[in-house]
């Protein structure tokens, strides 16, 4: 079990790159990504010159986590009309790449309703391809924005749930400034608690069987200096059972009208654990993961990811030799159950935190109100 105490220093500062970024060289837009799949052991930019580019990159999880998608949606957008591909097409092919991710659809559409209300207004498909790139930065500027009240409703519910301080918090797969315009969802709720003194202890699952808390998570607290530690999955009901969880914090990829949340899968088994042993069970999500159009969590499609992903690891500067480009733990032929998601039912949710408030209890009447006033 690796352990890393709180630091501080020039050594620990967060990452200059960020997950994403719009460039315009003298050869044409592009699209420039961290590639998430190199971290930690380095940090790589990927360059999308197209919308297909960009649609690899999302199915790979180069880039990846609900709120980034949706500003990457809607930049392939922008990326599409600015190049002269075919806007309808790319639109569509970006939306369906991860089908489970509510922001990505959000996002692809609020950047193709930009650029089909310029051209149908003007004619012009330069004035169009101006719009859906204006839709884009607007939606990350918006992001960063919900991502601060985001940090600060939670932090607040976190004291407010646990006054005595000294938090000691388990959280689940990657939602850290990996995923958002900002410093994330439930990550960045964390870390508003380690700068103001009162985070005792980040508990990290590694989240199988990608591994993005031991190579995403761990890499953002370390480099925020957090007091962390990394835990397998299954390890977590010991730590419940010893007392050593005082609140669980996830981000979500879908919230259903009912409040129903899906999450990296894991997440479900966390919140029947958190509700035996009566530990505060939070999701943070901006509003445009809330899909009001999904009545409930059985409506909630579940993407189901390669097997190779379970049946092979993959490990930098190793020689590979599995179907998947990795290292094969399976005998060959061995069929893999993985979904990306599962699905927590609203009555285990202490409370979703949006950047316009908190609900709680969870219902569906109230998650409309907060929709319906924001």
């Amino acid at each position: 079990m690796a352990d890393q105490d709180a630091r501080s220093g020039e050594d620990m500062r967060p990452t200059e790159i960020p997950a994403l970024r719009w460039e315009e060289p003298p050869e044409g837009p592009v699209l420039v990504l961290l590639d998430q799949t190199r971290l930690p052991v380095e940090e790589v930019e990927l360059v999308c010159t197209d919308p297909s580019a960009l649609v690899e990159a999302i199915r790979s999880l180069a880039v990846r986590g609900a709120p980034l998608l949706g500003i990457a949606g809607a930049y392939g957008v922008a990326l599409a009309a600015v190049r002269g591909f075919e806007v309808e097409e790319a639109a569509a092919a970006l939306a369906g790449a991860r089908p489970t991710a509510a922001n990505l659809a959000v996002g692809v559409g609020r950047a193709q309703a930009a650029h089909q209300e310029a051209l149908t207004r003007t004619g012009d498909t330069r004035q169009a391809a101006a719009a859906a790139l204006a839709a884009a930065r607007a939606l990350h500027r918006e992001d960063a924005e919900a991502s601060v009240r985001m940090a600060a409703h939670g932090s607040a519910l976190l004291d407010e749930l646990l006054p005595a301080g000294g938090h000691r918090v388990l959280t689940h797969c990657n939602s850290g400034s990996l995923v958002s315009g900002g410093e994330g969802t439930a990550f960045a709720v964390a870390l508003a608690a380690h700068r103001a003194g009162r985070l005792r202890r980040l508990w990290v699952d590694e989240t199988r069987p990608l591994l993005q808390g031991a190579r995403l998570t761990a890499y953002e607290a370390a480099r925020n200096g957090m007091a962390y530690t990394l835990l397998t999955d299954n390890a977590a009901g010991s730590l419940f059972a010893a007392g050593e969880v005082d609140a669980v914090l996830i981000g979500a990829d879908r919230i259903a009208a009912d409040g129903s949340v899906a999450n990296k899968v894991g997440s479900y088994p966390l919140a029947v654990l958190a509700r035996y042993h009566h530990v505060p069970f939070i999701v943070v999500a901006p509003l445009t993961t809330v899909d009001q159009g999904t009545a409930d969590g059985a409506s909630i499609e579940i993407e189901q990811r390669p097997g190779y992903e379970v049946t092979e690891i993959t490990a930098p500067q190793v020689p590979v030799t599995g179907a998947g480009g990795g290292i094969p733990v399976a005998p060959l032929g061995t069929q893999a159950y993985n979904p990306a998601f599962d699905v927590t039912p609203p009555e285990l949710v202490t409370a979703i935190v949006t950047e316009e408030g908190v609900v709680s209890p969870v219902t569906a009447a109230a998650l409309a109100e907060l929709c319906a006033r924001s």
